[in-house]
Order: C-alpha cells, then sequence, then structure tokens
C-alpha cells in the first residue's frame, strides 16, 4: 500500500469510462430512476451573485443521491423550512462532496445536508456546525451496506478480488471511507485488490449500477439502500447486502458559521419540533426520518477512529516497503 491522504486515497485507481453511461433505461420498473448523465449539475451561480439577501436560505446538497432524486427527497422538506421560518429557500446542487463543502468559507451557502465523512473530518476546516441529526429506525445511526448482484456467487469482500467495484465520491464514509478500511484490514490496496474501480457520485447510481451487472459490488449508504427497498424496491430486489459496517452518526444537516445565531436557533427549534406538526410529521415519515435530534459530537467519533487507523497502516506500509 502506498502513503495518501484519505481523499486522495482512490483518486489514482484507473477509473472506468467516466460517466459510466452506466444507467441505460431498461424494463418498466426504471420509471422512478431515470438515465443519470454524470457529467451533468446543476451550476451554482457566480460568486457575485451570493452576496446574501435578506429572508433567503440558500441551501446546499451533498450529491448522496443523482439531482432527480435529491428534488423528490428533500423538495418537500426544504419548502417546509422555507414556509415555517418564512424564508426563500434556494436549492444549490454539486457533483461532488468537496465542492459543497467549499461554498461554506466563501461564505456561498447557509445550510446544507452533507455525508458523515465531510462534517466528521472537515467541519472546522470548512466552517460549518452540525444543527440537527435524524433519527432513522430508532437511532441516530447508519450503516455501509455492501452490496452485489442478487445472483452473483460472491458472499464476502474476499471473493470481489480482481472484480470490477463502484465507490461513490472520494470523501463519502460509507461508499469509500468504509470499504478501504475494510481492505486495510486485510492488508489490501484497491489498485491492487480490485480489478476496475468506478466512481458513480451518488448511492442510488451505485444501486442501480450493481442491480444492472455494470459493477460486481458497490458500497453504499445503508439508509438510501433501506430507503428504496421499502419505497421503490426494483433494484434494491436485484441486490444483496453481504456486510454491514458498525454505526456511524448519521448524515447531519449543518450551518454554515457565518449564519447568524439566532437563525439557527430557529431553525434548530424548527427540526426539533417538526415531529409534533402534522405536515412536518407527513413529511418525516415520507423521508423515513423519525424525527430531529441535537448532534452528539461522539457519533461522529467512530469515523474519525476509523480514518486515522486506516492513515496508520498506510503511513506503516510505506515505511516497511521503504525499508524493504
Amino acid at each position: 500500500m502506498r502513503n495518501r491522504p484519505f481523499t486522495w486515497y482512490c483518486g489514482s485507481i484507473c477509473l472506468l469510462a467516466a460517466t459510466l453511461i452506466l444507467f441505460v433505461a431498461g424494463c418498466s420498473g426504471d420509471a422512478d430512476y431515470k438515465p443519470v448523465d454524470l457529467t451533468q449539475t446543476i451550476k451554482v451561480k457566480a460568486m457575485e451573485d451570493y452576496i446574501a439577501e435578506k429572508d433567503t436560505l440558500r441551501v446546499a446538497v451533498a450529491a448522496m443521491i443523482s439531482p432527480k432524486e435529491t428534488l423528490v427527497y428533500y423538495q418537500q422538506l426544504l419548502d417546509y423550512i422555507g414556509d415555517q421560518l418564512g424564508y426563500t429557500v434556494r436549492l444549490v446542487q454539486r457533483k461532488t462532496y468537496g465542492e459543497v463543502n467549499e461554498l461554506f468559507p466563501k461564505r456561498q451557502v447557509d445550510l446544507a445536508f452533507i455525508c458523515t465523512g465531510p462534517y466528521a473530518l472537515g467541519k472546522d476546516m470548512f466552517g460549518f456546525e452540525a444543527l440537527a441529526t435524524p433519527i432513522v429506525r430508532g437511532e441516530p445511526f447508519y450503516r455501509s451496506y455492501l452490496i452485489v448482484n442478487k445472483n452473483s456467487p460472491y458472499k464476502s469482500l474476499a471473493d470481489l478480488r480482481g472484480r470490477m467495484f463502484a465507490f461513490t465520491d472520494p470523501e463519502s464514509n460509507t461508499g469509500t471511507l468504509v470499504p478501504n478500511f475494510w481492505l486495510g484490514e486485510m492488508n489490501e490496496h484497491p489498485s491492487d485488490f480490485f480489478g476496475s474501480v468506478a466512481y458513480t457520485y451518488s448511492h442510488d447510481n451505485s444501486i442501480m449500477a450493481v442491480a444492472k451487472g455494470l459493477v460486481d459490488g458497490a458500497a453504499v449508504d445503508g439508509h438510501k439502500w433501506e430507503y428504496y427497498r421499502i419505497r421503490n424496491p426494483y433494484y434494491t430486489d436485484m441486490t444483496r447486502v453481504i456486510r454491514r459496517s458498525e454505526p456511524f452518526g448519521s448524515p447531519p444537516l449543518v450551518a454554515s458559521v457565518y449564519l447568524p445565531e439566532d437563525v439557527k436557533a430557529r431553525i434548530r427549534d424548527l427540526l426539533y419540533s417538526m415531529h409534533d406538526d402534522k405536515k412536518g410529521k407527513a413529511i418525516l415519515g415520507e423521508l423515513m426520518i423519525e424525527r430531529f435530534v441535537a448532534p452528539k459530537e461522539e457519533w461522529y467519533e467512530t469515523t474519525r477512529r476509523i480514518y486515522r487507523q486506516l492513515r496508520n497502516r498506510m503511513m506503516e506500509a510505506s515505511d516497511e516497503a521503504q525499508d524493504s
């Protein structure tokens, strides 16, 4: 293994033909999973257009799910926040987690739904703080699922040696950090272990890729897999979960440190009581969220711990290689 920072840990792996042109529409069950061109993103306005406007909240959504699915998944929640607080909500989408993170120090965004990895590892660097964490299936945690095609013979990560594997985003906790950590426990590096690797840049794209046999395995957000299993199981029914990780703090809603404290307090109060409001409860039910709660930093320590362990293994392996 070679010594690399985590955010670039998978960067040198040979990618498949970029956009995978993965998702060509197939059977009728594809109705809710439209083809996704991974080279396309919703553009963010130029810097000069991002002067904060009165009574406007600029909300970014990291690409945990594809652009169309993001609108379906988050629009009602964002509308609810805006209506209840009397704000206009402007949705910002970017292709990668890193691009969303970079909006914060530039003061180009006020709130964001981000992955656990970028929060746990970069909150001080990028200038955001967690406002609320969702409770799903009774807990504020989620897991990485290692999935394979339902009809495949694979039963473990070891069975995927030499096969084609899908990561989500280079900074994803469940979609990249966790599978790299598992490989590190096996003293393996992804570029040596897998035959080829692709980035799908969203968890629903990874599920589709495995279901359609375009890749042999993928690591995905357990919340997203369970959501589709219940709401639209067409693709999840074509996959099998062969490994689940330990629990990690669920992806939080974060706020810019530049957002006024009184506005942050109002958002917290709204989210923490949302499940007590009839309309709010209905929206949460559609998202399979029971309620929002105040985040605790210890929930995110597991992510920090496995990052440190993975980094230390990489450094030790590099030192051993230099000594040999």
